[in-house]
């Protein structure tokens, strides 16, 4: 592993965009190659072994690519894959997810305190984020919520709007939701309708996306390995996509504020 080589991150659409973003903003010298499976999103739907599938594929074109870190950058793909990738992978370069920084992140703030969750049925069914947060013996009690309908809504462009927020109002004020004291938003598309969460609890407690932890645990990890990219002019960006959709271009244009070229890339030709 080289630490001027690029640092690869997946997902299978623009949800794992956030966590791409907030990688560039905090460590803008690190060149980024991100690979999205809009051939087959959501994967929140999808059955485990087709995820592993798509997961480790993935990982080998970002190996080929001599990425010196891969960060799958979705939950349900975290949940159901993370721990083949990071055998597949090996010595070849580090492997992260998007669960366990924030696990460790809620088991620091809110020892001994009701944590609502939302995430795609994948995740929630998976129970990963219950065990872990078990694991910590810190009294956290997990209130967790599949909210199915909320990363196709915003892969569609459905958000910010009177129809999104009906949607995701009655997905909070359902019986396991009460009475918590944060809510973490266990899905990298979640983010991008933080506000309009924040806005239904009127800022009463605080709403935790995973992006701007899961950075600071990959900016932690690169240092502690001494694989900082010790150049100091900006990093490119590289994005390929199993298929290209028009919606996913104007996505990464908005989040990244520049022009950018879609490489297709299907994993299975």
């Amino acid at each position: 592993m080289q630490a001027s080589a690029p640092i690869g991150i997946f997902d299978s659409g623009i949800g794992g965009l956030t966590v791409a973003h907030a990688v560039a903003q905090l460590l803008p010298q690190e060149s980024i190659i991100y690979f999205g499976d809009t051939a087959h999103l959501p994967y929140g739907d999808k059955s485990t072994a087709a995820i592993q599938a798509y997961a480790v594929k993935i990982s080998d074109v970002l190996l080929q690519k001599h990425c010196k870190a891969i960060l799958i950058a979705c939950n349900s793909a975290s949940a159901a894959a993370y721990e083949l990738v990071k055998e597949y992978v090996g010595s070849k370069a580090l492997t992260f997810n998007v669960i366990e920084p924030i696990v460790n992140y809620v088991g620091q703030q809110y020892p001994g305190k009701h944590v609502g969750l939302i995430g795609t049925k994948q995740t929630v069914s998976s129970n990963v984020y219950a065990r872990k947060v078990d694991a910590l013996n810190k009294d956290i009690v997990l209130q967790q919520q599949a909210t199915p309908l909320l990363a196709s809504m915003i892969e569609e462009g459905f958000f910010n709007d009177s129809v999104s927020q009906q949607i995701i109002e009655s997905y909070l004020q359902q019986p396991t939701l009460q009475n918590i004291e944060a809510l973490v938003l266990a899905c990298t598309h979640y983010p991008l309708i933080k506000h309009q969460i924040a806005r239904y609890y009127q800022e009463a407690i605080p709403v935790l996306d995973t992006s701007g932890i899961v950075a600071s645990t990959l900016k932690k990890a690169l240092t502690k390995h001494n694989l900082l990219n010790p150049n100091t002019q900006k990093g490119t960006y590289q994005f390929l996509v199993s298929d290209y959709t028009r919606a996913f271009e104007a996505s990464t244009r908005l989040f990244f504020g520049q022009e950018v070229h879609l490489e297709k890339y299907p994993l299975w030709e």
